[in-house]
C-alpha cells in the first residue's frame, strides 16, 4: 500500500511540473498521430541553420507582431517540425488578422502535416474565398530553390493543398476540382507538373482513364524542372517512359534519397494500384511509410491508401 501511495505521488508531482511548465509539456507531446496510429516527435537535435531562422523569426516577432511576421514565426516553427506551436501561433495570428488568407493557408499545410484533415479542408477553402483570384502573388520560399528564385504563388498553394486534402480523404470529386482550379494557376513548368501529379492520380482513382491521359500530355521531355524532378519522374513513369525500378530505387548518395523515395515510392505504389497489383502496391506503401519524412505528402498519402485497404 505505500508502495502505491509513493507512486500515486510521483504521478501527481509529474503532471503538475508539466502544468507549471507548459515548454517541457509540449516538448514531450507528440506533433503528427498518423493514420496508421502511429506518433511522430520533433527532431531531438533540430538542423542548426533552422534553428537559426527560427531565432530571427522570433526577434522580428517580438519587434512588430505584423501579419506577416506571424506567417514567418509559425513557418519556421514548422521547418523544425514544431507543429503543434506553428499552428497555436497562425491560429492567434488568424485571430488578430481574420481577413489573412495567407494565415489560413499556412496553418492549413500544418493541419495536413498532422493528418487533420476536416480542419485542413476548412482553412483552405476559407483561404479560397478570402483571397484575390488575381493577379497571382508570388510566396517567398523558407528554403530556397537551386537557382534561389521562388516558383510557387499563394494563389496555387491554396488550391493544391485544397486538392491534396480532399484526396487523402479519398474525395476524389472535390479533389478534381481543386486540382482543375490548380491548373489554371499553375504558370510554370514545375506548377504543371506538381498539378498535373495529383491530378493524374484522382483521375485514376476515379477510372477515368482518357481524363488521365489528357493531363499526361502536358508533360514533354523539353519541360524545365527546378524543384518537382520526384513529380516529373513519376509522370514519365506513367507515360511509359521510364522503368518503374529507375523509379523506385533512390540511390542512397542521392540528396535526401528518403524524401525522394517518399515521393517517388508513392508514385511507383499507385502504378502497381493501376496495373491490378494490390498486393505489390501494399508492398511499395509500407517501404515508404517505413522511411523518416513523416510530413511528405507521398508518406501521408502510402498511410491513407494503407489504412483503407487494411
Amino acid at each position: 500500500m505505500k508502495r502505491i501511495y509513493i507512486l500515486l505521488i510521483i504521478i501527481i508531482a509529474a503532471v503538475a511540473c508539466k502544468e507549471n511548465n507548459p515548454e517541457q509539456a509540449a516538448a514531450e507531446a507528440a506533433e503528427v498521430y498518423s493514420l496508421l496510429g502511429l506518433e511522430y516527435y520533433a527532431p531531438a537535435e533540430p538542423n542548426p541553420k533552422l534553428d537559426s531562422n527560427l531565432a530571427v523569426a522570433q526577434k522580428n516577432f517580438d519587434a512588430d507582431p505584423s501579419e506577416e511576421n506571424y506567417i514567418w514565426l509559425g513557418r519556421r516553427l514548422a521547418y523544425l517540425t514544431r507543429y503543434n506551436r506553428a499552428i497555436d501561433v497562425f491560429t492567434e495570428g488568424i485571430e488578430k488578422y481574420p481577413g489573412s488568407y495567407k494565415l489560413y493557408r499556412h496553418r492549413g499545410h500544418r493541419y495536413i502535416s498532422q493528418r487533420k484533415l476536416d480542419a485542413a479542408i476548412a482553412d483552405f477553402t476559407k483561404a479560397a474565398e478570402l483571397m484575390p483570384a488575381a493577379p497571382p502573388e508570388i510566396e517567398p520560399d523558407g528554403v530556397p530553390n537551386k537557382i534561389n528564385k521562388p516558383l510557387s504563388t499563394t494563389q496555387f498553394n491554396v488550391w493544391y493543398h485544397l486538392g491534396l486534402a480532399h484526396y487523402l480523404k479519398g474525395e476524389w470529386d472535390k479533389a478534381e476540382q481543386a486540382y482543375l482550379e490548380c491548373m489554371d494557376v499553375s504558370d510554370n513548368d514545375d506548377l504543371i507538373a506538381a498539378t498535373a501529379d495529383w491530378l493524374y492520380m484522382t483521375y485514376r482513382r476515379q477510372g477515368k482513364t482518357e481524363e488521365a491521359k489528357l493531363v499526361l500530355e502536358k508533360i514533354t521531355p523539353g519541360m524545365t524542372i527546378v524543384e518537382n524532378n520526384s513529380y516529373f519522374k513519376r509522370l514519365n513513369l506513367y507515360k511509359g517512359n521510364l522503368p518503374v525500378d529507375s523509379v523506385l530505387n533512390v540511390s542512397s548518395a542521392a540528396a535526401d534519397a528518403d524524401l525522394a523515395l517518399a515521393t517517388q515510392g508513392y508514385g511507383v505504389g499507385n502504378w502497381y494500384l493501376y496495373t491490378g497489383d494490390t498486393a505489390q502496391a501494399i508492398s511499395v506503401f509500407e517501404r515508404v511509410v517505413q522511411g523518416k519524412h513523416f510530413s511528405a505528402f507521398g508518406f501521408i498519402a502510402a498511410e491513407a491508401d494503407l489504412a483503407r485497404m487494411k
